[in-house]
């Protein structure tokens, strides 16, 4: 009895074994190809769940059914106008034909090889069949920096109230094909030399773009040369400004000048009639009075202590003194 007691116990842990040897899992980011001595038996199995295989005889190879990365290098290339930039660019692809797939690379590191062998050489070939500028930009829509705005001597005739309007920007650059092009023609020329590998490219995109260190020091200086051009035509901009205020507030303060002298002079004017008026009437009352201080204002301009007058005793100029010494 108890030796078939330890054959079921023994046939039990065979079974157990067995079933543990034969079943396997797929998760949901995962897809299986069965190989048996080296060779793909059957289907690949890309449904989640458990399965069986022939224990010992049958193998499970693992494949990522999820979407997987691959980030190039970054390499000095030259573009068609002969500017020398850095491009940095990434992708997107995961495995579509397990088989296919475990039939020619089998592992992530062979396949990351083989894209570096098929991305980069697109990549390097279209960024090369056209300008930096279509590298850069999608579309030739202007870009909203205050270069935008019209910065032409036109600007000197400004209207009195201030108000200036932007004019509309046209951009120097003409955009044919544009970044977003770019990455497409490079899916579309690396795509059918992976499909024999079971790959799908979903998604190329350039990461960054930039200047070679020459190239970058150069435009640095440029850019600066620039700004400090556009910096030097607000400073002339400014001061031919404050120019024409200061004009205008010259020009005012001369008309002020000009309106407050010719009051000055209506109202000294108005108080010299006035005083001739006063006078005239004053005069006219005794002519001889009048001709008594209008001699006395003779003498007092005419004779002084330096002076020294010789005339005839029958001159009128002393007439007054004659009657006083008469008297």
């Amino acid at each position: 009895m108890m030796r078939y007691k330890g054959l079921i116990y023994a046939a039990l842990f065979f079974i157990t074994f067995i079933l543990f040897t034969s079943a396997y899992v797929v998760d949901e980011t995962e897809q299986v190809v069965i190989t048996q001595f080296g060779k793909v038996v059957g289907d690949a199995v890309t449904t989640p769940g458990l399965n069986f295989k022939v224990p010992f005889i049958q193998k499970a190879s693992y494949f990522p059914k999820n979407l997987q990365e691959w980030d190039g290098d970054p390499g000095q290339i030259p573009t068609k106008d002969k500017t020398f930039i850095w491009v940095d660019a990434f992708a997107r692809w995961k495995v579509v034909d397990p088989i296919k797939y475990f039939q020619t690379v089998n592992n992530m590191t062979t396949a990351q090889g083989r894209l570096d062998d098929i991305i980069d050489p697109a990549v390097r070939n279209f960024i090369t069949s056209y300008r930096l500028v279509e590298s850069v930009r999608n579309s030739d829509r202007p870009m909203d920096t205050f270069e935008s705005f019209d910065l032409s001597d036109n600007n000197a005739n400004k209207n009195t109230d201030n108000k200036e309007q932007p004019q509309s920007h046209v951009s120097q650059y003409k955009i044919e094909v544009g970044r977003s092009e770019i990455n497409k023609k490079i899916i579309a020329q690396a795509q059918p030399k992976l499909e024999a590998f079971g790959i799908e490219l979903v998604d190329v995109k350039i990461k960054r773009i930039n200047y070679v260190e020459k190239v970058r020091d150069a435009v640095y200086g440029r850019m600066i040369a620039e700004r400090k051009q556009i910096a030097e035509k607000f400073r002339a901009e400014g001061k031919g400004e404050a120019s024409n205020i200061r004009g205008d507030k010259e020009k005012e303060l001369q008309l002020i000048k000009s309106q407050a002298y010719k009051a000055a002079q209506e109202i000294k004017g108005a108080a010299d009639a006035k005083a001739t008026e006063i006078y005239a009437a004053a005069y006219g009352v005794d002519p001889q009075f009048y001709s008594l201080m209008k001699t006395l204002d003779i003498y007092k301009t005419a004779l002084d202590q330096s002076s020294t007058l010789v005339i005839s005793t029958q001159s009128d100029f002393m007439k007054y003194f004659k009657r006083i010494g008469g008297e």
